[in-house]
């Protein structure tokens, strides 16, 4: 058995992280997975949520990431984030602001597609939040 595992995330700009890790627990779509080294292959929607993983250079870290893909396969777990951010360059002050104005939004009902779009904004800012708490916790 593997003691670690590669964990690799990624956005259409860059690389953001490269590393051997020992566990992470990854958003998915319909709930977190938790992933331990030797993790049987697994292809799954990305949701919006902070993703946290232990190991690597850091020890442990959180991210936030939204929408994408995930593979898990010979112990290398890819995440393809339409978009993510390391919670600690989060302003935290700034996500909740933006929390507040899409909570205001939505509780403005607008066309179903408008709705849509706030209801994302507002998932991505809770997750923000979420992450730069989860830090500094």
């Amino acid at each position: 058995m593997a003691a670690t595992f590669e964990l690799q995330i990624a956005t259409p700009e860059q690389l953001l992280v490269r590393e051997q890790v020992t566990e992470a627990m990854i958003p998915a779509e319909n709930g977190y997975i938790g992933v331990l080294p030797d993790h049987a292959p697994l292809f799954a929607q990305l949701g919006i949520n902070p993703l946290t993983w232990t190991g690597g250079q850091s020890g442990h870290a959180v991210m936030m990431v939204a929408q994408g893909f995930i593979e898990i396969h010979d112990n290398c777990v890819r995440v393809l984030a339409d978009e993510a951010q390391m919670a600690s360059e989060i302003d935290l002050a700034a996500a909740e602001k933006e929390l507040a104005e899409a909570t205001d939004q939505l509780s403005k009902p607008a066309d179903a597609e408008g709705t849509k779009d706030v209801l994302i904004r507002y998932r991505k800012a809770q997750a923000r939040v979420e992450a730069a708490r989860k830090a500094r916790a």
